[in-house]
């Protein structure tokens, strides 16, 4: 009786303040890409990208990248560019992008912490809040006992955990596409931008549905992906095809303002799946819904044929 009440309340609400209209907000870990600007010459494509399509967007900062290259004030820039963008809300990502699970909770609150030192600076200079934080891998702990003891910190730290519904494996996309790149090997790198366009649409798509299945209305979905070469030359191009389906880009903020982010995460394993999984009760249920998901066969196996070769 309460979860039919509750889910009442959750599409009554829907649709007296948020109607039918679809939306999701863009989010992106592992910034600053410190390698990739070298790279261009000391220009942050990507940030000029996102500046031109004037859309919202939020940063998740790991600081041990100005530290990736021998240009480490020109790193400290391109990270103070970031955060000073009018568009651009800031979270914390750690430092060194550890994974909690396996380095445990001292060393992943010193990571944690280690991870604030020129962001604070920068969001203090510019007016701005650091009250977000994403877990490296969304590893969230490897049991209860983790999971309950970082929430306990973060809370007391006055993070808020940074929730997805949809990510499409970009990073894979973008190893792949790199390889082909540093090859010379265009065409193969067009196709795959291409494909990833295509299977980021058509995930974003599943995901919406599921909601619909879940909750009877289309959600504020959050989509994660990261600072990389294939966003650079892609994600433009998907902003444009998801505004072409109707999806309004909005602020993470604003995603949140969605009621099922208030909900509990019953999930308690270290494997980063989508929030709209977590808040499920069984992992049969879970798994019922993983079956269904678009499948990403032929860039795992790229992928994985590159690693071994």
């Amino acid at each position: 009786m309460q979860f039919k009440l509750q889910l009442f309340f959750w599409v009554f609400s829907g649709l007296m303040c948020f109607g039918q209209q679809k939306s999701i907000s863009i989010t992106m870990d592992d910034v600053p890409n410190t390698a990739k600007y070298q790279k261009d010459g000391y220009s942050p494509m990507l940030l000029k990208l996102l500046d031109s399509l004037d859309i919202p967007f939020t940063i998740f900062i790991n600081e041990d990248k100005i530290l990736k290259t021998d240009s480490i004030n020109l790193n400290k820039s391109l990270l103070e560019s970031w955060v000073k963008s009018d568009n651009a809300l800031i979270g914390n990502h750690t430092f060194s992008h550890p994974r909690y699970s396996d380095v445990g909770l001292n060393t992943f609150i010193q990571d944690v912490e280690k991870g604030e030192t020129l962001t604070k600076q920068y969001a203090a200079k510019y007016g701005k809040d650091l009250t977000y934080f994403r877990f490296p891998f969304n590893d969230m702990g490897k049991d209860t006992v983790q999971h309950m003891q970082i929430r306990e910190y973060l809370q007391s730290e006055n993070y808020r955990i940074a929730p997805f519904t949809v990510e499409s494996s970009d990073w894979m996309f973008d190893y792949v596409y790199q390889h082909y790149l540093d090859n010379g090997e265009d065409e193969k790198a067009k196709a795959i931008g291409k494909q990833y366009v295509e299977k980021t649409l058509a995930l974003v798509g599943f995901f919406d549905e599921m909601a619909k299945g879940l909750y009877g209305r289309s959600v504020k979905h959050i989509y994660l992906c990261h600072d990389n070469a294939i966003n650079t030359d892609y994600l433009g191009e998907i902003i444009t095809r998801l505004k072409q389906n109707d999806y309004q880009i909005i602020s993470f903020k604003e995603s949140l303002t969605d009621p099922i982010y208030d909900q509990e995460d019953r999930y308690y394993k270290k494997w980063g799946i989508s929030w709209l999984y977590r808040w499920m009760d069984t992992q049969t249920e879970r798994v019922k819904w993983m079956k269904q998901e678009p499948e990403l066969t032929e860039i795992q196996s790229l992928y994985q044929q590159i690693l071994d070769d």
